[in-house]
């Protein structure tokens, strides 16, 4: 009896560790980041909040040299951050966004602009900008514009489908699902150990995948994606639930495919050719963080790029980074903003009204 008791429990055990092992074993790159694009499309609520940020912004040109609407424009821009807060819910449907906007530079300045979206209308906060001075009576109240009538006016047809959350987390998933496919794991993904991925607080990943472009690999990626995942992706668009919701006509995806099936492939080689010449890559990635329900519940870009014509000796160095951290997904949400009551919103005709005494 004890015997046939140790090998029960030396069976259960067995069982018990090769279920674990399932459970927190990792996916090969690709395959996880395939899998938490796909699984995208069951995010139904959340939280997200993302940033943009422009660290180098350096331009040498001959054309505007000596330009200095030019030098304040690129003193303004370098270090220059946009910021994104927002919940969502599908249904029924309700998204609210906190966009922050900062500028440095001699024309420094900080604002930030609230949305509240619906099915047909959307909210936008006046905001109090230093630059583009609002009549009082309208800064802090919030402009509706009702999308309907304004298709209406426009003698257009409104389509809510444009507005449709879902459907473009969906659309923009089979397009990432085209993209993947046509990229080999060796050349372009590999995995990050979590210590090292340097992730925000709060994120608790159980993998983290990077899909990444260098100097070496550059030329073939973009031919990959000229050649074999434009094509598979003007074929998404094409779709009719796609197609209408993007406000396409069978006519512009027609045009579309001819266009993509006829591209030169002599001057597009010759196009690469010349590109790594002035091009170079210090660094593109693209990195993943996925939880132990595979869904990617963080994403950052990292670009670093310098340009540099032999011929003109023009020279341009851009590198920026972004990233986006989804929370509370699938989860009820509770917003912060809500739909503005009437007597904070304007009309407008209103704000028209407004801004023609002012």
């Amino acid at each position: 009896m004890n015997k046939k008791f140790g090998v029960v429990m030396l069976s259960l055990l067995l069982t018990l560790t090769v279920v674990l092992s399932g459970c927190a074993k990792k996916q090969e790159p690709k395959e996880a980041m395939n899998a938490a694009a796909a699984n995208a499309m069951q995010m139904t609520s959340y939280e997200m909040k993302s940033s943009f940020v422009i660290e180098d912004l350096q331009m040498k040109m001959a054309a505007t040299e000596g330009n200095p609407n030019v030098d304040q424009v690129l003193t303004m821009l370098k270090n220059a951050e946009l910021t994104l807060t927002g919940i969502h819910q599908a249904e029924p449907q309700q998204t609210e966004m906190q966009m922050g906007i900062n500028l440095k530079g001699d024309m420094a300045m900080t604002f930030n602009i609230d949305m509240v979206m619906t099915k047909e209308k959307i909210y936008v906060k006046i905001p109090s900008i230093p630059m583009l001075p609002f009549p009082e009576d309208v800064v802090g109240k919030y402009l509706v514009m009702d999308l309907k009538e304004l298709a209406e006016q426009a003698g257009e047809t409104f389509n809510p489908e444009s507005l449709d959350a879902q459907k473009s987390q969906k659309f923009a998933t089979e397009v990432m699902n085209a993209l993947i496919a046509e990229y080999d794991q060796a050349k372009y993904f590999k995995q990050i150990e979590t210590k090292d991925a340097k992730l925000p607080e709060g994120v608790d990943a159980k993998q983290v995948v990077q899909f990444y472009i260098t100097n070496e690999n550059v030329k073939e990626a973009l031919d990959i994606l000229v050649n074999k995942a434009a094509p598979k992706i003007v074929d998404i668009a094409g779709k009719d639930e796609y197609r209408e919701m993007l406000s396409l006509t069978k006519e512009d995806i027609e045009q579309a495919k001819k266009e993509v099936s006829s591209v030169d492939q002599g001057e597009f080689k010759k196009g690469l050719e010349e590109l790594q010449k002035y091009l170079k890559i210090n660094t593109f990635n693209i990195t993943t963080a996925i939880d132990k329900k595979d869904f990617p519940v963080y994403q950052d870009l990292v670009m670093n790029v310098d340009f540099n014509d032999p011929e003109t000796k023009d020279t341009v160095k851009l590198a920026v980074k972004g990233s986006t951290q989804y929370s509370k997904i699938n989860e009820k949400q509770t917003f912060k903003i809500g739909i503005p009551k009437d007597a904070d919103v304007i009309t407008m005709e209103q704000f028209e009204e407004s801004m023609g005494a002012y």
